[in-house]
């Protein structure tokens, strides 16, 4: 049992340096040093709900990421902030920050930290920052978006138009009504709106920090403020919830304050099991018990709630931190948990005696305030950023106790603190750009511009990247240029069969690679040699670029060229649906091809290969992608589109049996490498893959680079949109999923329900009476699907049998049939016993069945019947013949070969986890190859893109030659005794099928093994995604 009594404790946190936070430093004081050792990523979602990275060692106390945070922040009162996270019960806790952060975060690589607002303060008038009121601020608003923060309409729309104000500025009809149509701050915000104009007409001349304090001087006076609640019983079993605040402890029911418990009554708080016990000084004036009980779910919700109580009373009553408790001699009793950081009172004083450097910071969504910022501040001067962001612009290179603190992936940065620059900000011709070993070195003056209006709307983000690829042809990237992009992030993909257009091609399995041996020249070294290119990262960062956007630009012809000419011939598509389809795609290939052009005489510029005298400094990308991404965000309203696009295609196939054959017949042609709802998804990938090339760019340069102000300029605006339209995209890409798998499936009639959602699809071995038979296995949120490859032409499998979610458990039984990797599956009415390949591929799927199954237990019931109303054999599901006598060969007039097919061949699984990351890890560029018994080397155009590598013989190519699905090959480096006598060289294998490939720099080289390597081994571990439950990692 843990407890606490109220008593004040000697301490000295201040100026103690064993506890010093980053944000009690002076200037050269070092904190403590952070323990060494491996690092490990932890993904932190910030208030605005952009995530980032930060690298921590892996033995670091908890107290080094938060210190990391406020430090990348510039947070002065940082303590009124915390970091919760899921733990393995899926329940929110706080971090603890004297334990270390891994004991508490099991699994880093799938939880998402959220930095927010801990301690509430009584008035907000006692916070002396602007940024941190400002933070309260952004609170404030996410706890009206999901609905913790309760109150009545007139409240609700005087918050909302305090909020306006600090995002555009004075009041304008036409203006506000844009903006509250595009940013919805509560559900149901259409009743307010005029309303909140009526509001918002009186804030005018408001600045935002005015706004921010407005907004807090409401917030504070509701009930609910800073408010959460936690369900428990009182000893009659009245259901209630407690909560705890500065004042002491509440006792809700629903949402109505029915009691209070100040701290000056409180002498003990503990918990005993799932009691939580709540002693009281003695009064004889007072009706209550001398000790009050509550039963609460389980003990470690007791235990939690516990906590958050004895650190609420530790930070608002004590006025410094508690003393470590010595340790006991022999055993001990209770919990030896205890508040650690400044109390408010240390924090008053300390922002009081003006021990900090006071900081500009930038309003994220303040459209006024960035341009005041901006035209008020020199260019050369860095402001500091109160943005949820893991990259610190060059203010935490003094920080010690980050010095192991690598923060990875920088997001949202925005026009207040990165001015635009001039292009010709450089004289500099272009034989001065080449030097030794084609190395560019710059020196650079800034010069100011003003930056144009941006508004900027906030909409919740998760770290999804992806990336697509097209082309318009170009002459002017070099002849090795194998650039690309991808990252790490969980993107928005669907898993698309991997098209192999090639006739010749024998199967999945045997790797289809331009088998021509007529087609294999000796590369000229010389020739390569003559060609003195740049070598710094920026330049093969900026070629990725141009490479990725050659692909893209590809993928969008496939919709505005090749589909458009083909319903042009065909009268089987309603004009309506005709004429939303091109009408948002032709804006789009406009703007990409004029995009791509400018990119490309950019990196003509930077290569010096231009005989233009242009003077200025052309060693650079930011401004490039700074102008276009603006640009970008004129067409947002195509992209919006998007959605609409996809649910009318699939509602006119499902409506239209020629529409349907039409569709399907597209498919089939060579032009269309994919399927025909991946190309329409392209154009939200590539945002994605904007942000992460930025994300890159701008941690590759240092804060003084003269296109690091424009890069990150840039990743600002990126950021802001792909917050904007993330939120339906996985929605989608579930959606899409579910169809692509209905085509693969014969015997279901309605796969594609409402609330259904993909999770892992692959083979395992069903052992039945005639032994171990393969099936394939499709695992939803409600149900498990059984299947075999059917004897069809189409590859398609045959559904044999389904077992609901609900109800089912699972559990090992390898020594029970004595079959490795094996695992019992008892439904309510049937049970079946399965083996998986290997541990690893056991393990992944016990994880998501057992997730599945919790997911299945929280909905209201059993799922409906699945199958078609003229089901299968289901009484004799072996009958179908073994995987041994499937065809070896591919029939190139057959829908092209799908992922499940592949996984099938291969004896491999993916999750929806695998199919999101793929998006993100999508490339391409010039690779050279070679076969394991060929001498020469063989330039082709590589586009790596959902788990497959399709080869072109150049990039102006229409459809792919052939292409190499990836699963199940094995990524290594080429060992001394094969002879390989080469730089930047990878090697692929599957069985006897063996491939050498060359990139052109070690920068290329790295993103095709981190591309590469991603669909050679699939996440270990997955969660599905639930609306009720969103990515648990």
């Amino acid at each position: 049992m843990g407890e606490t009594e109220q008593r004040p404790t000697a301490g000295s946190r201040l100026g103690a340096q064993e506890n010093a936070g980053i944000s009690t430093l002076e200037h050269g004081q070092k904190p403590p040093m952070t323990p060494p050792g491996k690092l490990v990523s932890i993904k932190i979602q910030m208030l605005d709900d952009t995530q980032e990275t930060f690298d921590i060692p892996q033995r670091a106390p908890g107290k080094v990421l938060h210190d990391a945070v406020c430090n990348h922040l510039n947070l002065v009162e940082g303590d009124y902030f915390g970091l919760e996270f899921p733990d393995h019960k899926k329940m929110m806790v706080w971090l603890d920050l004297l334990k270390p952060v891994m004991k508490q975060i099991r699994r880093p690589k799938h939880v998402v930290v959220k930095f927010v607002v801990k301690f509430f303060p009584p008035d907000h008038a006692q916070l002396q920052e602007e940024l941190t009121r400002y933070l309260f601020a952004l609170q404030v608003k996410q706890d009206l978006a999901q609905g913790r923060l309760t109150c009545n309409d007139t409240s609700t729309a005087l918050l909302i138009s305090h909020i306006v104000q600090s995002e555009i500025g004075d009041f304008d009809e036409t203006i506000d009504r844009e903006h509250l149509a595009k940013n919805k701050y509560i559900p149901h915000q259409e009743a307010l709106e005029d309303k909140i104009m009526e509001f918002h007409r009186n804030h005018m001349g408001q600045t935002p920090a005015e706004s921010d304090f407005q907004l807090l001087e409401i917030a504070r006076r509701l009930e609910m403020y800073g408010i959460r609640l936690h369900p428990a019983k009182d000893r009659e079993g009245t259901k209630i919830n407690l909560a705890v605040a500065n004042t002491g402890i509440l006792v809700f029911q629903g949402h109505t304050k029915i009691n209070a418990f100040n701290w000056a009554k409180v002498r003990k708080l503990s918990f005993k099991r799932k009691r939580f016990l709540i002693k009281l000084r003695p009064d004889v004036n007072s009706s209550f018990q001398d000790t009050l009980e509550f039963l609460m779910a389980s003990r470690d919700f007791c235990k939690s709630f516990w906590k958050i109580c004895v650190e609420h009373h530790a930070f608002f009553r004590l006025f410094e931190e508690p003393k470590p408790k010595p340790k006991p001699v022999l055993f001990s009793r209770g919990s030896s948990f205890r508040f650690s950081g400044r109390t408010q009172k240390q924090v008053l004083d300390y922002v009081k005696e003006g021990g900090h450097k006071k900081v500009q910071f930038e309003r994220k969504h303040s459209k006024i305030h960035s341009i005041r910022s901006l035209t008020a501040q020199p260019s050369e001067q860095h402001t500091e950023v109160p943005k949820q962001s893991a990259r610190a612009y060059g203010d935490n290179n003094d920080a010690a106790a980050v010095q192991s603190c690598r923060q990875g992936k920088e997001v949202k940065s925005s026009a207040e603190d990165t001015g635009q620059h001039k292009s010709p900000s450089l004289k500099k011709s272009p034989k001065e750009g080449r030097k030794m070993d084609g190395a560019v070195v710059s020196t650079v003056e800034e010069e100011e511009e003003p930056a144009k209006d941006r508004m900027q709307q906030n909409r919740p983000q998760s770290q999804q990247p992806s990336t697509a690829g097209s082309l318009t042809g170009s002459p002017h990237l070099s002849e090795l240029s194998i650039n690309s992009q991808g990252g790490p992030s969980v993107a928005n993909m669907t898993l698309s069969p991997n098209l192999s257009p090639d006739a010749k091609q024998s199967s999945p399995l045997v790797s289809p690679l331009l088998n021509d041996p007529s087609c294999i020249r000796a590369d000229d070294e010389e020739e390569v040699k003559r060609k003195r290119f740049p070598t710094e990262k920026a330049y093969f960062i900026a070629k990725e670029v141009a490479t990725t956007e050659r692909t893209y630009l590809k993928d969008l012809e496939v919709i505005t060229s090749w589909f458009q000419s083909a319903v042009s011939k065909e009268d089987c598509m309603p004009e309506t649906l005709k004429n939303l389809i091109f009408s948002n795609f032709e804006p789009l290939h406009k703007f990409h091809t004029g995009f791509l052009k400018e990119i490309e005489q950019r990196l003509a510029l930077w290569e010096g290969r231009s005989n233009a005298h242009i003077k200025g400094d052309y060693q650079r990308i930011g401004d490039v992608m700074l102008k276009n991404i603006q640009s970008i965000k004129q067409l947002t309203i195509h992209l919006r589109k998007h959605n609409e696009i996809l649910m009318e295609l699939e509602n006119g196939i499902k409506n239209s049996r020629k529409l349907e054959t039409f569709c399907r017949d597209f498919e089939l042609q060579k032009v269309c490498y994919l399927p025909l709802n991946t190309f329409l998804l392209r154009p939200l990938h590539r945002l994605m893959h904007y942000k992460q090339i930025m994300e890159r760019l701008c941690k590759h340069y240092p804060p003084n680079h003269i296109d690091f102000r424009d890069s990150r300029a840039a990743l600002a605006e990126i950021s802001e949109m792909v917050a904007q339209l993330h939120g339906n995209m996985i929605k989608m890409e579930n959606f899409q999923k579910l169809h692509e798998l209905k085509k693969d499936l014969i015997g279901m009639d309605n796969l594609v329900i409402p609330g259904r959602e993909f999770i892992r699809l692959g083979s395992l071995s069903k052992l039945s009476g005639k032994g171990l038979q393969q099936r394939m296995f499709f695992l939803f949120n409600d149900i498990l699907l059984y299947t075999s490859r059917g004897l069809t032409a189409s590859n398609q499998f045959k559904v044999h049998g389904h077992l609901p979610l609900y109800g089912m458990t699972m559990e090992e039984s390898e020594e029970e049939w004595g079959v490795p990797h094996c695992l019992t599956l008892r439904g309510q009415h049937q049970s079946i016993v399965v083996a998986a390949s290997t541990r690893a591929e056991m393990d992944k799927w016990t994880e998501d069945i057992q997730m599945a199954i919790d997911l299945a237990e929280k909905s209201s019931g059993p799922a409906p019947e699945l199958l078609a109303s003229s089901p299968p054999d289901n009484k004799d599901p072996l009958s179908v013949s073994d995987c041994s006598s499937l065809p070896a060969g591919l029939i190139s007039d057959q829908r092209p070969v799908s992922i499940s097919y592949v996984c099938w061949y291969r004896m491999q699984s993916l999750s929806f986890y695998d199919i999101l990351q793929s998006n993100e890890n999508q490339l391409s560029g010039n690779l050279l190859r070679k076969f394991k018994n060929s001498n020469g080397w063989q330039k082709l155009w590589v586009v790596f893109t959902n788990f497959c590598m399709f080869f072109y013989k150049s990039h102006q190519d229409n459809h792919p030659l052939a292409s190499l699905p990836l699963l199940g090959y094995s990524l290594t480096l080429p060992s001394e005794s094969e002879n390989i006598h080469k730089d930047y060289v990878f090697k692929l294998h599957f069985k006897s099928h063996v491939y050498y490939f060359r990139a052109e720099s070690e920068y290329t080289f790295e993103r095709w093994m981190e591309v590469i390597r991603s669909a050679t081994s699939s996440a270990s571990r997955t969660r599905a995604l639930s609306h009720k439950e969103p990515h648990a990692y």
